[in-house]
This record gives structure tokens, C-alpha cells and sequence, in this order.
């Protein structure tokens, strides 16, 4: 291997040898680089994309994961699997080599990701992510075992069934935890505008515009490693700008005006999922409401607004649903009933114009 310069062009060109996939030794040149350490460095990466010496870590193997996969697969469907595996795998594995991550390791990263409280179907998406990765490795780079197959699965296929509050028992709920003002102003929030657990706790006084009466949702907030991390949303839609009434904006008022010398950059609920859980748990035993998770007060907003004759498509913007189609399958999951009022009332708008 040895880089000099292209008499014609000026540029860097490199011979090197190397051995394909079908076991063939082959001699090939690589021309047009612009320096000779640009050119060394492509052979190096080239040699490690035929070899895949299984000494690399995960994020280097990721890179010749996403180089092989991004040409065969749709657009959408490449970035939602780059943006799933950045978010929620590489953070853990990031530095590990790729023949040291053990099914253990697989075991403690989704105990991890099921303690965030994410739903049983985004669950098992990411752990499908992690297990094609792996699986890449095995058939084409010889990796001996995929570790995720020993480790066991995560998450389920479907969701089961959805629960949720009316708006008689949030009310109810939310009046046994006004003696803590800050669990007061985070489930108001969480119910008044449909944002994920994550995104609430990663909240700044910046995000909120009174004068315009919005908030920016743009991070997440999560525990890794015992560590606090800020990360992007769940998803590329979950960046986005929510309308707010006036009456919760005067709660977040009053709750900012609590807080001591508090930054425009400072997350704006400084708790825990732990500490969230336990002020449900207390407002659930308080008031008498029906049990349910944190994620499904989300849940009950869309609930919410489709009885309030919110479109879908307006519903799916303010909640960050990538699709439209992810929206009506809670939609209907949760008011099944609403086809067979929706039905009658085309019956009756037919036998009208029959009159």
C-alpha cells in the first residue's frame, strides 16, 4: 500500500491489494484525493469494511453497517432506523468492541430502555434494530453468535390495551396532588399538552413563549449509565411547536416564580422518573381514579381532543406522531365505538336527501 502522486492530475492516488468476499486476492488503484493521509485512510477504512475485524468497536462497525444498508433501503425507512439506533443503541454500546458485547450486556441495556417506561411496541422496535445489526454482522462478517438472540427479547408486537383518563378523572387526580406545586405543574402539563415524560423533564424556561402562548419541544430528557443525558425526541416529527391555553401557562407561571434563581437554560422539573411514578401512585391512591402509566395521560389528551373534533392530522402534529396512520390506530383503539356513530351519521345525512 503506497500513495504518490498522479502525474496527470496533480491529485494522490493509491495501489493496494485486498481479498473479496468470494476469497479472490485482487490488486486495485484508488485516484483523486486531495492529500496522501485522505488516501491512506480510505484504504484503511476499505480494508476494515472486507475484513471487519471484530476488535472494532460498535460505532466503527455502525459505520459499515449504515454504508451497505443506506443504497438498499428506502429513504424514510433508513433514517428512521439511524435515528432509533443513534438515540437509544450507540449511546450504551457506543465504545464496546463488537466481539466483547456479551448477552449480558444486551440484558443490562434493556433493563435500561424498559425502566424509561417507553411502550411495549416501541420496545420491541428498538430491540429489533439492535438484533439486525448483529445479525449483519453474523451472516456477512462472520461474527460467531449474535448476542441478542441469547439475551431474549423486548417489548411485544402489539400494544395491549389502551388506557386513559377522562377528563372527570384527571380533574379528580389532579386535585389530591395539589399540595406539591411541582407535581401539580408537571401532570398539568403532561395532560394539558400530550408531551412524553421525557420530553416534560427536559423542559427549559426558554422552550415557553408567553407572549405567543407555545412551547418548543426539541430534547428529551433520560437516565444512561445512572447519568443524565439530553438527548433529540423519540422521533425526527417529535421536534415541534405546541399551542397552549392560557390557564396552563398561568400554572407554569406561578411554578417558575417558585423556583430560586432559576436559568432560562435550566431543565424546568428537575425530578426523576422515580419521582414522577411515586406522585401517580399517590394521586391514583388519594383520588380513587383508575390505575394507569404515565405514558398513557398522552394517551388521554388524544383521547381529549378526537372528542373535541380535533382532526387527526392536527392531533398527529401536536403529539409528534410521525404518521397520520399512527394516530387514528390509537385513535380507534381507544373510541371503537366512534365507527358506529360515525356510520349512522352518514345513514342519516343519505335518508335526509331521500326526503
Amino acid at each position: 500500500m503506497k500513495a504518490e502522486k498522479d502525474k496527470k492530475t496533480g491529485k494522490w492516488l493509491i495501489q493496494f491489494r485486498y481479498t473479496d468476499w468470494q476469497g479472490v486476492r485482487r490488486k486495485t488503484t484508488k485516484r483523486g484525493f486531495a492529500t496522501k493521509r485522505e488516501a491512506e485512510e480510505y484504504v484503511r477504512n476499505f480494508l476494515a469494511s472486507q475484513q471487519a475485524d471484530f476488535n472494532m468497536n460498535f460505532q466503527e462497525f455502525l459505520k459499515l453497517y449504515y454504508d451497505d444498508m443506506t443504497p438498499r433501503l428506502r429513504e424514510n425507512t433508513m433514517r428512521n432506523k439511524k435515528y432509533i439506533i443513534d438515540l437509544k443503541i450507540l449511546p450504551y454500546f457506543s465504545n464496546r468492541r463488537m466481539n466483547g458485547i456479551t448477552a449480558a450486556d444486551i440484558r443490562k441495556w434493556q433493563n435500561e430502555l424498559i425502566s424509561q417506561g417507553y411502550s411495549q411496541t416501541y420496545l420491541r422496535t428498538i430491540n429489533n434494530q439492535l438484533t439486525a445489526v448483529f445479525n449483519y454482522a453474523v451472516r456477512y462478517y462472520d461474527l460467531q453468535n449474535n448476542p441478542c438472540r441469547k439475551a431474549g427479547g423486548m417489548g411485544k408486537n402489539k400494544a395491549d390495551e389502551m388506557k386513559f383518563w377522562t377528563k372527570d378523572e384527571f380533574y379528580k387526580f389532579i386535585d389530591s396532588i395539589m399540595d406539591k406545586q411541582k407535581s401539580y405543574a408537571a401532570f398539568m402539563t403532561l395532560f394539558w399538552t400530550g408531551m412524553r415524560l421525557g420530553e416534560l423533564l427536559a423542559l427549559t424556561p426558554a422552550d415557553i413563549d408567553f407572549e405567543n402562548k407555545t412551547i418548543s419541544i426539541s430534547k428529551s430528557y433520560q437516565r444512561l449509565d445512572g447519568k443524565d443525558v439530553i438527548t433529540l425526541p423519540k422521533t425526527p416529527k417529535s421536534k415541534r411547536t405546541i399551542t397552549v391555553p392560557d390557564f396552563l401557562l398561568a400554572d407554569l407561571k406561578d411554578y417558575m416564580n417558585s423556583i430560586y434563581c432559576l436559568e432560562d437554560t435550566d431543565r424546568l422539573f428537575q425530578v426523576t422518573k422515580y419521582f414522577m411514578e411515586h406522585e401517580m401512585q399517590r394521586g391514583i391512591k388519594n383520588s380513587g381514579v383508575k390505575r394507569i402509566r404515565i405514558h398513557d395521560i398522552r394517551h388521554s389528551h388524544c383521547a381529549l381532543l378526537f372528542e373535541m373534533g380535533i382532526t387527526p392530522l392536527e392531533v398527529a402534529d401536536r403529539l409528534g406522531h410521525e404518521r397520520v396512520e399512527t394516530t387514528m390506530n390509537v385513535y380507534a383503539h381507544i373510541y371503537p365505538n366512534k365507527q358506529r356513530a360515525l356510520s349512522d351519521k352518514l345513514e342519516k345525512v343519505y335518508r335526509e336527501d331521500l326526503k
